[in-house]
């Protein structure tokens, strides 16, 4: 099936015309390849982000849309976040889950009072369209691809794009990260650095692409590399399907019930492990920042190892966790962000092996080690015991 506005099945995409640009390097073993990955300085770059005055190529993320008059409760009832009455204009983001709570697809998520458009990571648009497609059944949905057609420029908030509109609201998605939404937990305690977080991703027509390169080559606004973007959603504790989700992953261990999963809606795929281990139980393993020790000058890189390393000078070794994305931020220096067993001493300086080398890592806690267990449900006596 198809329609206008996209098709149902992925085609080739060229390569970005952004990679044309004087200095432009592709990483292509990279999370992001067939974008730049930086223009020669992504220090610098990560500035130009934080002042508002880059735009960041995300042309390789797939753009996924939902037509029909039920698309808005149909996806209320398959997905993580409450979409039934969702108002044209509002951003938002919901998690695909399988039966056990398990995380396959997340969507970033505008509707537009005619379209529900969704953008997803490159590798997921085909996957995710899908399964979309065979949970239709009798419903008056239609669900295409239309990443052949429109592309993805992120930025700053404030930063003027001309944004695709097809049906006249322009497709300007502003990360919900910032704060928690609405039925909504957060479990990271203290200042949250998502709080200054104000990402945008724009939805341009594909064939605008060039006018964008033109205007960066005018001075309009500058451009930097995904690496730059990478160290900044580090930095803000912000995690991704791409990088911090793997086969097991469930919402809880990513602080992902922030802006992801209304905990108060009605029933949906995985909802009953959700509420179980949010209201009774912990997450079996929970997302910390590091701060990497940089004097070796190596940065580890996703699927590193983090051990545990005690016994003083007979040393015993511990795997506890891995690397799920890892950056040099401009302020803060080499970071990365690593899941680990819930059971990992907190206080703990860890230890990642990278390149045969041991570096040094102190831990910035965002899931802590009691997150979940909400329900106050009183312990009962033990069958016999005496009351005292």
């Amino acid at each position: 099936m198809s329609t206008s506005i996209g098709s149902a099945v992925p085609s080739v995409r060229p390569g970005s015309p952004f990679l044309a640009l004087p200095g432009a390097v592709e990483q292509a073993d990279a999370f992001d390849h067939g974008v730049p990955s930086h223009y020669g300085s992504p220090n610098i770059e990560q500035r130009l982000i934080s002042r508002g005055t880059a735009i960041v190529d995300l042309s390789n993320r797939g753009v996924v849309t939902i037509t029909g008059p039920d698309r808005l409760s149909w996806l209320h009832s398959i997905t993580s976040q409450d979409l039934r009455s969702l108002p044209a204009g509002t951003s938002t983001e919901t998690l695909f889950l399988d039966q056990s709570g398990r995380i396959e697809h997340a969507a970033k998520l505008l509707d537009d009072g005619t379209t529900t458009w969704i953008i997803t990571e490159a590798e997921d648009a085909a996957p995710l369209h899908a399964w979309l497609d065979r949970m239709r059944f009798m419903l008056r949905v239609e669900v295409a691809i239309a990443t052949e057609q429109y592309a993805v420029i992120g930025a700053a908030a404030g930063l003027a794009i001309d944004a695709a509109a097809p049906n006249g609201l322009p497709l300007v998605w502003h990360d919900p990260w910032s704060e928690v939404t609405v039925g909504g937990h957060q479990y990271a305690t203290g200042e949250h650095p998502g709080a200054t977080w104000t990402w945008t991703e724009t939805i341009v027509e594909r064939a605008t692409l060039e006018t964008l390169v033109q205007q960066v080559r005018a001075g309009t606004f500058s451009a930097a590399g995904s690496l730059a973007a990478e160290a900044l959603r580090i930095a803000a504790w912000r995690p991704r399907l791409q990088a911090e989700v793997d086969e097991r992953s469930i919402p809880h261990e990513l602080d992902w019930l922030r802006s992801a999963v209304h905990l108060n809606k009605g029933c949906y795929r995985g909802q009953e492990t959700v509420a179980k281990v949010h209201n009774l139980g912990h997450p079996p393993r929970r997302l910390v920042m590091l701060l990497l020790d940089g004097s070796d000058a190596v940065l580890p890189p996703a699927g590193s190892d983090v051990v545990l390393v005690t016994g003083g000078d007979d040393p015993v070794r511990k795997t506890v966790g891995s690397i799920t994305s890892s950056a040099i931020h401009h302020e803060l220096g080499p970071v990365a962000l690593a899941v680990v067993k819930r059971s990992t001493d907190p206080a703990a300086v860890l230890t990642v092996e990278a390149e045969g080398v041991d570096v040094a890592a102190s831990q910035e806690i965002v899931v802590p080690a009691d997150a979940g267990a909400t329900a106050n449900v009183p312990r009962l006596p033990r069958l016999g015991a005496v009351r005292r």
